[in-house]
């Protein structure tokens, strides 16, 4: 093997520990039933001032916080009308969305 093959090689090894470590790069646009919800929720649902992030959070605790919204089983001021507005299959999407974003 030549040194610069040798060297590619080396660099793709290299290449993809750092992709093992930092996690899947989301390279696909929020679902549009997220979409939605990064109004409110901020940038890949960080949070933003006093609303909070979504990113990272269960899916099935957000699927439960849906589901409460949707009932007006949980206080909300704004919430739980947004929520009536989603299929559960957008309900699905976008938790699942949120629950792989770091």
């Amino acid at each position: 093997m030549s040194q610069r093959h040798r060297l590619a090689l080396e660099w793709g090894i290299v290449g993809l520990t750092f992709l093992a470590i930092a996690g899947p790069a989301r390279s696909q646009p929020a679902p549009l039933a997220a979409q939605g919800c990064l109004g409110c929720h901020g940038p890949n649902g960080a949070g933003s001032g006093g609303i909070p992030s979504l990113a990272g959070r269960d899916q099935s605790e957000l699927a439960t916080a849906m589901a409460a919204f949707r009932a007006n089983e949980r206080p909300a001021t704004i919430m739980n009308r947004i929520a009536r507005g989603y299929t559960e299959a957008e309900i699905a999407a976008a938790v699942g969305y949120f629950a792989g974003t770091r």
